[in-house]
């Protein structure tokens, strides 16, 4: 159990959200997105119709698939904009009260912030047309939404109906947040042929406002229209900041306590305000996630927000607006301080004024001042908090510069700007991120005839192995034997038949399973155990040979099959297992893989043990982290393991397998006990009740095999 030392929130933190000044960029009424109209009746929750459409989906009714699916969005999208709306009016009409001195002084603030709850939940019930619980979804739910996968099913529904206009918009809303699915990439190109035109128009259908006039504004300026790119910048960055408060908004709903629930108590009053409101505020520190170029991911190109001034500043000083083009140029450095241009154009701006302006005078435009100022004041009380509460937290640096405005007019006193100009952002290859654990390898291997192939070097990499000879052909038979007996289609993929390729077949059953069914005598109760025995030689191979220092633990334990589909083979280009990384979010254009839900960031090592190769295709890959360069491949065959650490440093696939079913054990394991597989747990309890009834079969002189 860890420790955790908890100490009433200290008066910065219920005083963050009154030292913070209002924002300058006005409120969300000066958006030109108005709230949608409200609904007849009440709002149908958006995971129930969700489950709708992808149950017509899959019987085949893609008409009633379309109409829940689209509701289902529509849902979602409106259940946020009342919970924004709801919080911005309790927000404005119950302020909260600044904590005093004396005795009893917290109770004006406490009292103004249970007014503000009472609002909250009274406004929510009302436009809900019920009570909000109706629409709280799971984690599994939340996750599709935020990566788009409902686009996914519509885009397949509507080319079904032979909607193609519809179905490019659906496959490219979903590729935009996930651009390493490459079966989507090439669904796309595959429409368009089948529309007879080389380029539809695509649209991203839940693209935020600010982009658009982002992008706008961009064109603008490299058409030399510098007053309507002026426009749209400043356009966008009003859009930019109201997309901000309601991303923070929405932070203030609903938090989990998964440690609470683990451990089974509920918290005091400070540790339960300080819990809570330290998730909010890493979340709402967070949003530029939210306002990313693809949702749910961030790296630091996609946090164009600095861009947005480094154009003003050039459009300003070809208008003739040499003050407006030194405060953006200001701004633009608060975020970039070292960037050697925008240095000179200050110094060259300064020069252009008048002589009765002060230069000094002159400051960095004041809504991303105050942006930055409240970013930082989040950032220093959230490490305090980390220190003081016992949670880690990583601060990422939201402002590294990896490109730019990479065009002629970036010092516009020295420059020929007569040439081609080249607008947007260039990056360059990032390393592979930091593990933070000492680096080791080459450890007994602790059982004999394991045959050692290939070490990290060898494949290319960093903390891999590859070893022949962990099973015997005996054992790959009779594991092969016990799949046929219990696995069941879409075990472990939450039912998806395909959840990778619609061009295979997926079916796995878990070692908790498999000791069920011997013990019900489907499959032979020793089979079954050997599911078992052999994942425990694996764990142990990979703590051995890593020369971990502390225990390796199951985080899950899986035997998966995997069947190439006949009739879809033909000039596949697609992927078994797309190309990605065990522990964090692969993010191949940013060369970066973030750590962050719902990636299974917990997970430290990975393990895949084969038990045939009667199969064509299959080969197991290593790839860079812009998944294309393949680094080294793996075919599998009876006992083969190949292991490796489950982070970004090894991002991995699985090629299509085209013809035969390709057979494994896959096995993740963790260092932090707290996330155990709670399925493995139980099956050592089953181990141990068939270990003490064998040890009483023996002293009674019985014959086990009578009980089987």
């Amino acid at each position: 159990m860890r420790e955790r030392i908890w100490a009433p929130p200290p008066p910065l933190l219920l005083l963050l959200p009154l030292l913070l000044p209002q924002p300058l960029w006005g409120g969300p009424q000066d958006s030109a997105r108005r709230e949608s109209e409200r609904e007849p009746g009440p709002l149908q929750p958006f995971d129930l119709l969700y489950a709708s459409g992808a149950a017509a989906y899959y019987r085949g009714d893609y008409e009633q698939a379309v109409r829940d699916l689209e509701e289902a969005l529509r849902s979602h999208r409106r259940l946020r904009e009342i919970r924004a709306r709801c919080a911005r009016r309790c927000a404005v009409h119950h302020p909260l009260a600044p904590p005093g001195a004396g005795p009893g002084a917290e109770l004006l603030f406490f009292r103004s912030l249970l007014e503000r709850a009472r609002c909250y939940r009274s406004c929510e019930t009302q436009r809900l047309g019920g009570p909000a619980s109706r629409h709280r979804v799971s984690e599994d739910v939340r996750s599709d939404f935020q990566r788009r996968v409902p686009y996914n099913y519509l885009q397949r529904a509507y080319i079904k109906l032979n909607q193609l206009e519809k179905a490019v918009e659906a496959a490219h809303t979903f590729f935009v947040a996930n651009p390493e699915h490459m079966e989507m990439q090439q669904n796309i190109e595959n429409y368009r042929a089948m529309a007879g035109v080389e380029a539809l128009q695509l649209v991203d259908r839940e693209a935020k406002l600010h982009l658009e006039s982002y992008n706008a504004g961009v064109k603008h300026y490299e058409a030399d229209d510098f007053e309507m790119a002026i426009k749209y910048f400043e356009q966008a960055l009003r859009e930019y900041f109201i997309e901000d408060t309601e991303c923070r908004t929405l932070c203030e709903g609903p938090q989990r306590f998964e440690e609470y629930e683990y451990l089974g108590y509920k918290p005091g009053l400070y540790e339960a305000i300080a819990d809570h409101y330290m998730q909010v505020l890493v979340c709402q520190h967070e949003c530029v996630r939210e306002l990313a170029t693809r949702p749910g991911r961030l790296s630091p190109i996609e946090n164009f927000l600095p861009l947005h001034y480094d154009y003003l500043q050039f459009a300003y000083y070809r208008v003739g607006e040499y003050v407006k083009a030194l405060e953006c140029a200001k701004a633009y450095l608060l975020c970039h301080p070292d960037d050697e241009d925008v240095l000179d154009n200050v110094d060259y701006y300064e020069s252009l004024l008048d002589d009765s302006i002060d230069p000094a005078s002159i400051e960095a435009r004041e809504d991303l001042t105050m942006f930055v100022k409240r970013h930082k004041l989040e950032s220093e009380l959230i490490k305090s908090a980390a220190e003081g509460l016992g949670f880690s937290y990583t601060e990422p640096n939201y402002w590294i510069r990896y490109g730019g405005r990479q065009d002629e007019n970036r010092v516009p006193s020295g420059v020929n700007i007569e040439g081609a100009e080249v607008h947007g952002l260039s990056m360059g290859k990032k390393l592979s991120p930091k593990i933070d654990r000492d680096l080791r390898e080459g450890g007994p291997l602790l059982y004999e005839n394991i045959t050692f192939v290939y070490n990290s070097e060898q494949l290319n990499g960093t903390q891999r192995v590859l070893l022949d000879n962990v099973l015997s052909e005996e054992q790959c038979r009779e594991l092969y034997s016990v799949a046929t007996g219990i696995m069941i289609v879409g075990d472990g993929y939450r039912g998806k038949t395909s959840p990778h390729t619609p061009n295979e077949k997926f079916e796995g059953a878990t070692v908790l399973k498999a000791l069920k069914s011997g013990y019900e005598g489907r499959v032979p109760l020793k089979s079954a155990r050997l599911f078992y025995d052999i994942s425990e030689k694996a764990r142990k191979i990979v703590e051995s040979y890593f020369m971990l220092n502390s225990t390796l633990y199951f985080s899950y334990t899986h035997m998966v099959c995997r069947t190439a589909l006949s009739g879809q083979q033909d000039r596949r280009n697609d992927l078994s297992h797309p190309i990605h990384a065990d522990n964090c979010l692969l993010d191949p254009e940013a060369n970066e893989c973030w750590k962050e839900p719902p990636a299974y960031t917990f997970r430290d090592y990975s393990a895949l043990l084969y038990m045939n190769d009667d199969f064509e295709g299959g080969e197991f890959i290593f790839t860079e982290m812009d998944a294309k360069t393949v680094t080294a491949s793996i075919k599998p065959k009876c006992g083969r393991m190949i292991s490796f650490s489950s982070g970004g440093e090894n991002p991995h696939g699985v090629k299509a397998v085209t013809k035969g079913q390709r057979c494994a054990v896959a096995l993740w394991f963790t260092l932090d006990p707290l996330y155990r597989e709670l399925e493995r747990i139980q099956a050592d309890e089953v181990i141990a009740i068939l270990d003490e009834e064998q040890q009483g079969k023996h002293e009674l002189n019985i014959n086990p095999k009578d009980e089987l």
